[in-house]
């Protein structure tokens, strides 16, 4: 006689291959579906979060060598248009290297050491003349119709005075994330130029080397979403290049003209700042605005906001989408977002890298969650860096 008892039980690994038992409970049975379904998130979301927050651990105690990685990779994406213009062209590759490497260093040298010289030129009236302004200004507060004493506008300029020294302490500790001292930051720059000079001379061995990482059936999908990742912050760099050059020369020639001093100095701050998207533009055209206003007085500055203004919209909807053929979009809420997160996380660091780091794994999860290394198609979806094409006109 045979019943329930006389069948065999199985082992304890046959009860976990087997899917169709399920093991419950009287709690797990009565508990509403909506709470299982945002329990099963809440606790992969932990992991993930955890796992996040390790890779940022990690980077903060491996800074000396990411911060220079980082700057490296994001010169190479600059770099690359040319560098492969002269290798179509059948320029032997380590001419290309020397070129792409010494003009660049002959570029930043140049622009700053004419900054330096303006600088020391015209610091002294620029400095005397701000002191005259700041006296005019709290004179005008005592005597204008504010009748401020002044004891309340010594408190209210300790107040600033202590909010920016905060604020400057808390940039510089991620301007100077590569290191504290200048050995560090010397160490950092040659760090970053010899990777550099890996990257021209073998970046798709790198890129092979990095595959064999992966198991080999994820290595398709790892190296098309490298690939495409990889596009994405080529045609980042190659934006921001543009706008960075286009509102430098815009803005330091409205100063230069306009009559503002150190119309060099604000030109190499804009052109520097407008690679950290939105936020370095408004920064640096603010400075300009302030400079004009503290040394030519309220008429002049307000023509210089209307320079700042007109530049940044003749480059964004105009001189941009002309030259480059494509309008190169940013959703201006994420990029917001994530520029302060990066320079909450990192400072002045973390905000220049935050936009392609970004865009780069936001294309990587979009091209592995369509599969698109089986399909062939380019990832499509709601990118926060995405090329969308520049519509032509029909002529009847």
């Amino acid at each position: 006689m045979s019943g329930s008892d006389d069948k065999p039980r199985g082992s304890l690994f046959d009860a976990l291959r087997d899917r169709s038992r399920v093991v419950s409970t009287e709690l797990s049975g009565s508990m509403p579906r909506g709470l299982r379904i945002a329990t099963a998130y809440s606790w992969r979301f932990l992991v993930v979060a955890a796992a996040i927050g390790v890779a940022v651990w990690l980077v903060i105690q491996l800074k000396l060598l990411v911060i220079p990685l980082l700057i490296a990779i994001l010169v190479s994406a600059l770099l690359y248009p040319a560098f492969t213009w002269m290798l179509r062209h059948r320029v032997p590759r380590w001419i290309a290297i020397v070129v792409s490497v010494v003009s660049t260093l002959a570029i930043v040298t140049g622009l700053l050491w004419l900054a330096v010289w303006q600088i020391t030129r015209q610091w002294s009236s620029v400095q005397a003349r701000t002191v005259d302004a700041i006296g005019e200004f709290r004179q005008y507060l005592i005597e204008g119709p504010l009748h401020l004493s002044a004891e309340q506008i010594d408190d209210l300029l300790a107040q600033g005075w202590s909010f920016l020294q905060e604020q400057a302490e808390l940039l510089w500790s991620g301007a100077l994330a590569i290191g504290s001292t200048l050995g560090h930051v010397v160490t950092g720059a040659l760090l970053a130029i010899f990777i550099l000079l890996c990257l021209l001379a073998d970046g798709a061995g790198i890129w092979r080397w990095v595959l064999k990482l992966f198991p080999k059936r994820a290595r398709p999908a790892a190296d098309g979403a490298g690939r495409a990742g990889w596009v994405t912050v080529v045609n980042y760099a190659r934006t921001q290049l543009l706008v960075a050059t286009i509102d430098a020369i815009g803005i330091g020639l409205g100063a230069f003209l306009l009559g503002v001093p150190l119309a060099i100095p604000i030109g190499v701050l804009v052109f520097l700042g407008a690679f950290i998207p939105f936020v370095g533009a408004v920064v640096t055209g603010a400075v300009a605005v302030f400079l004009a206003l503290v040394y030519n007085g309220p008429w002049i500055a307000l023509w210089m906001l209307i320079v700042v203004l007109g530049v940044q919209q003749l480059e964004g909807h105009v001189l941009q989408p002309l030259l480059m053929g494509s309008a190169v979009k940013v959703h201006p809420l994420a990029v917001v977002l994530v520029v302060a997160g990066g320079a909450m996380i990192a400072g002045i660091p973390g905000a220049l890298f935050a936009v392609p780091l970004a865009a780069f794994i936001n294309v990587v999860a979009v091209y592995i969650g369509q599969r698109a290394w089986e399909t062939g198609v380019r990832p499509s979806g709601d990118l926060i860096w995405s090329t969308v094409p520049r519509p032509r006109r029909i002529r009847p």
